[in-house]
């Protein structure tokens, strides 16, 4: 428990001091971030990082995490068809040691946690309280988190999910959006972002129910590859996957709802 609460609050540290500072560091961070997650899921499908696939996989991540300023995007569609090629091409050089679902699972990697840790940098990124965003995901993820827990351990009886999770249960489920809107509420007053209650009420049920799938998806992945942990980076928390699971689901949402309601 000290070592896990003493990893917890390291992380924290680290994690919002680099949040507040943001720029390239930030963005260096995030990237680090990616790779780490990157590695973490090739390893549980027992694919090597460090291997021609890995390395393809690598940069085409790099590029998907590439802030908008640069303007990649504008050719995302074109990289990613000629990385498949290259990796499809590269099945029979090896003659199918390396196959075709391996392909599709390191293209469908590389584009979940590489879109995803781009909208953090792009929220980040934000003239106008872009920091207050990121803090904002913040406590919903993580309000959402204590509360289902807590809701969960002292009411909690029909199980969520027991295939996936046996652990989670509906109330707790219910319960993290509650504290999660209670605790919005709270941070409105005194962060004032630019958006109605109504409406910020509304992004935050959306987030916290996402939040939480992002969560179940991590779990299926790691039941489904029969790992405890995405990793061990983190003592006492696991993984970088194992933490930003949340954050994976809740920030691409968080960046298309702030669109839509600016």
């Amino acid at each position: 428990m000290k070592q896990r609460l003493l990893t917890g609050v390291l992380a924290a540290a680290l994690f919002l001091f680099l949040v507040i500072f943001g720029g390239l560091p930030f963005t260096v961070f995030v990237y680090v971030m990616g790779s780490i997650a990157l590695f973490e899921l090739l390893r549980m499908k027992k694919l090597k990082f460090f291997s021609f696939p890995g390395l393809i996989s690598l940069l085409l991540l790099w590029l998907y995490m590439m802030p908008d300023k640069y303007h990649f995007f504008d050719a995302k569609m074109e990289v990613t068809i000629f990385a498949v090629l290259i990796l499809l091409s590269y099945t029979v050089l090896v003659k199918n040691t390396f196959t075709f679902d391996e392909v599709g699972f390191i293209v469908l990697a590389t584009v979940y946690i590489g879109l995803c840790f781009h909208y953090f940098i792009e929220i980040r990124n934000i003239e106008t309280n872009g920091l207050l965003y990121i803090f904002y995901a913040c406590v919903v993820i993580w309000s959402t988190d204590s509360g289902a827990y807590f809701v969960g351990k002292s009411l909690g009886k029909r199980k969520l999910w027991p295939e996936i999770s046996p652990n989670k249960t509906v109330e707790g489920f219910l319960g993290g959006i509650a504290i999660a809107l209670i605790f919005t509420a709270v941070f409105q007053l005194f962060a004032g972002l630019p958006i109605s209650y109504p409406v910020l009420l509304v992004i935050t049920l959306v987030l916290s129910v996402f939040g939480q799938i992002g969560d179940l998806v991590e779990s299926a992945l790691k039941r489904h590859y029969d790992v405890k942990d995405s990793g061990k980076i983190l003592p006492g928390h696991g993984g970088i996957l194992d933490r930003f699971d949340s954050f994976l689901f809740v920030m691409p949402f968080l960046y298309f709802l702030l669109a839509l309601f600016s």
